[in-house]
């Protein structure tokens, strides 16, 4: 097989990973917290010996998360949060310490703020956010400040990760940064609202289109080359 169809076969590989991505974005436009997500291709080349052409390879190695602000909705939910700026929670989950973009909180049996999955939100100091069952008003200032019956009770903490590029999706729209976290730049918390998904539709369809006649072209030079080779071999083998 010669330097082309090698190409190919890694363009294909990613090209199949970079559809299943798009799908999943799709799937997730109405999804609170989502980030889309992208892939990254590399292009490797290796010299084959002297006087031959070199080999490239081009594969999906890598991956991006989307930091676009999604649109803000108001729900009116006492702890419903959004935040407008950067960062994301931070929430304890069974596997360690993870970021989140999705603020639908509830408030456990122990008083605790979960996610509905169960995972702990953390405030700036990175302990558990404890609000009294006997509150009767709950209140969250622009700061995180959060207060019950107009009493202070922590400052919800916001995060990222050391280093943007290594934000990694564990699961749906909770996210780990293997460089760790770091305390976020100020922005805004709202009360009673949340962020929608981040996915635009109409790019991420028109992408999948693009991937989609990319991968039928390089599929039908595969084919090309398939029946050039079992052409070959049926004219040398009757001579």
């Amino acid at each position: 097989m010669d330097n082309s169809a090698y190409v190919t076969l890694t363009r294909q590989s990613g090209l199949m990973r970079e559809m299943q991505v798009v799908a999943h974005n799709i799937a997730n436009l109405s999804t609170t917290g989502f980030r889309a997500e992208g892939v990254i291709f590399a292009e490797h080349v290796r010299a084959t010996g002297r006087g031959e052409e070199s080999l490239s390879m081009a594969s999906a190695t890598g991956h991006s998360i989307s930091p676009i602000q999604g649109a803000l909705r108001t729900t009116g939910g006492t702890f419903d949060f959004a935040i407008e700026g950067e960062g994301f929670f931070l929430v304890d989950t069974p596997e360690g310490e993870a970021l989140t973009r999705a603020g639908s909180f509830i408030r456990s049996d122990q008083g605790e703020l979960v996610t509905p999955d169960g995972h702990l939100l953390l405030d700036g100091g990175g302990a558990p956010v404890f609000v009294p069952a006997t509150a009767e008003s709950i209140t969250l200032a622009d700061d995180g400040t959060l207060s019950a019956d107009g009493q202070p009770l922590t400052q919800i903490g916001l995060w990222q990760p050391v280093d943007p590029t290594d934000l990694t999706r564990r699961a749906g729209v909770v996210f780990v940064a293997p460089s760790g976290v770091e305390p976020a730049p100020p922005a805004r918390l709202l009360q009673g609202v949340l962020e929608q998904s981040n996915v635009d539709p109409v790019g991420q369809i028109a992408r999948m289109i693009e991937v989609q006649r990319a991968y039928e072209l390089g599929q039908s030079f595969l084919d090309a080359e398939d029946n050039r080779l079992r052409e070959f071999l049926r004219t040398a083998g009757n001579r």
